[in-house]
């Protein structure tokens, strides 16, 4: 029942606790527990930026549709997938599969050949779609983290990808902004922290088949 309860607990805050920082050891949680999300064949096509700067915050409101929050947080988490993905990714997951599981190339070389050719034949423009799809996935497990570790947030599809890439430099790294995640602690006037959660009955979201 606790994971219920908090997931229960859960919402996304409208206004932030300003004076309250997340500890650093439940950042750090954060981190290990990103890097610990499902990708597809574990390629993990993404990178997470962690800003906790009151001046860059500030800035970054004007690009998020004017929402404080992004201002307000503790700390913003900024989900980004590369601009252009090559097949050298590919084959640095299998140099990290052979180091970590001395696995033999007879088992690893016919996998590679397969996943370096299903990416070849890829255009950008489907690989970036298909990337982009990782970094939900991400977001999806970061909220349930959050919420476990009692640390409020508020996902964000909400701004402008250009700006943010521009403000933290993410071009020259070749990293664009996906999906923004302020966290931190719920004001004690925030409107919406009395609110019932609204939701489906389980019936009509579920299909059990016997």
């Amino acid at each position: 029942m606790q994971v219920l309860d908090s997931l229960r607990w859960r919402y996304a805050v409208k206004k932030f606790d300003h004076g309250r920082i997340v500890p650093e050891d439940k950042i750090d949680t954060i981190k290990e527990a990103f890097n610990l999300t499902a990708s597809s064949y574990g390629l993990q096509p993404f990178r997470l930026v962690v800003i906790q700067n009151k001046k860059i915050q500030n800035q970054l409101v004007e690009y998020s549709w004017n929402q404080k929050q992004v201002a307000q947080a503790s700390h913003v988490l900024v989900i980004t997938i590369p601009k252009s993905y090559r097949t050298e990714e590919v084959s640095t997951y299998f140099k990290r599969v052979k180091s970590i599981r001395n696995t033999p190339d007879e088992i690893i070389n016919p996998f590679q050949e397969f996943l370096t050719n299903t990416i070849a034949e890829m255009t950008q423009e489907e690989l970036f779609a298909w990337n982009i799809k990782q970094a939900y996935l991400a977001m999806g497990n970061l909220l349930t983290v959050c919420a476990l570790e009692e640390i409020d947030s508020c996902p964000m599809e909400g701004f402008v990808p250009e700006k943010y890439d521009e403000v933290l430099g993410l071009k020259e790294q070749n990293l664009t902004s996906v999906l923004v995640l302020p966290i931190g602690y719920r004001a004690e006037d925030d409107f919406m922290k009395s609110q019932k959660k609204v939701r489906k009955n389980l019936e009509d979201v579920i299909l059990q088949i016997h």
